[in-house]
């Protein structure tokens, strides 16, 4: 079980299989669980169903193929399974978080949790944080963000981009999963947001990871025209990220998020990094399912230390530090 694993790690017996089931997630005796894992993280998956016994009869765990990247649809099968559960945990190596299916199933009502490429470590560090810390801190930003149009973000080591947000919405995510139709990762802690198509140009300059393929390497410049990638420059784990845009929707800039989990830090695993405060991420392909119009079978993020941002000329982060108050 969840708490055997956790107990090599010296973390408090039981502590973990709560957080999530019950803190965040809010199980109760007569609702239905359901969790859908790869062989990768069924370790995990299979503790976490265990777990999942001790609150509810009604659990059942499914086992899938390791999808071939985040944002491709689980089988058909496994689609319509996800349409009969109260409860879903998704503990996959790669996000179904954009998937038409994880849509369908938080329109019908279900409460999801979506953990991609989750570890033991990234658990015991990250989930162990006050939730409802996290919820002041996005309501905060998105407060000073929302009716703005025109987002600046800068680096000191190269980042110069603009973005056009009007008439989009600002989305939290912070770990309080206990609404009908709530959905998000865990760990949790970002705001995220997916910008106007065809408007973004600029240029990222990533330095610290690319979702789904690790820690940069070394600088990575991402050059930005009219909403698309126009071109890639720098080291391996860059020439990785230009061999997995198959076509031009998934050079789309879907995604705009700053992080807001204090607790958690650059490991090389953008479930987390994307979360950690004092960053910001931009994502490519996918942005239908919060918001956008581009739908695609691939979403990955680019995460970025230490950003200023700027809203419509009012300062909302300077060098990593939110400045919301």
């Amino acid at each position: 079980m969840i708490n055997e694993i956790y107990s090599k790690s010296k973390i408090p017996s039981d502590k973990p299989g709560d957080v999530i089931l019950k803190d965040c997630m809010n199980l109760k005796s007569n609702e239905s669980c359901l969790i859908v894992a790869d062989k990768k993280l069924e370790n995990i998956a299979d503790a976490l169903y265990k777990n999942s016994l001790k609150i509810t009869r009604n659990s059942k765990l499914i086992l899938i193929r390791v999808p071939e990247a985040h944002g491709v649809e689980p089988p058909e099968w496994v689609a319509g399974e996800m349409l009969k559960y109260d409860v879903m945990l998704l503990t996959t190596t790669k996000s179904l978080s954009h998937t038409r299916a994880r849509e369908n199933a938080s329109k019908k009502g279900a409460r999801i949790v979506s953990m991609p490429g989750i570890t033991i470590d990234m658990m015991k560090r990250a989930l162990n944080v006050d939730f409802y810390k996290i919820n002041s801190i996005n309501k905060k930003l998105i407060k000073k963000l929302n009716n703005k149009n025109k987002i600046m973000v800068k680096t000191n080591f190269g980042t110069d981009i603009k973005f056009y947000v009007k008439g989009r919405k600002w989305i939290g995510d912070d770990g309080i999963y206990t609404k009908k139709g709530a959905f998000g990762n865990l760990p949790a802690g970002e705001i995220f947001i997916a910008p106007l198509e065809n408007k973004t140009n600029g240029t990222i300059a990533v330095d610290a990871s690319i979702g789904g393929i690790g820690k940069v390497d070394k600088k990575i410049r991402i050059d930005i025209k009219d909403g698309f990638i126009e071109k890639i420059v720098g080291g391996n784990i860059g020439q990785l990220l230009k061999k997995s845009l198959k076509n031009r929707y998934y050079k789309n800039v879907a995604e705009l998020g700053i992080g807001t989990n204090y607790k958690a830090k650059i490991t090389g695993n953008v479930l987390e990094d994307e979360k950690v405060a004092g960053t910001c991420h931009i994502a490519f392909g996918n942005n239908k399912h919060f918001g956008g119009k581009i739908d695609v079978p691939f979403h990955v993020d680019a995460v970025i230390k230490n950003p200023t941002i700027y809203a419509d000329g009012a300062l909302i982060m300077n060098d990593g530090k939110l400045k919301y108050k």
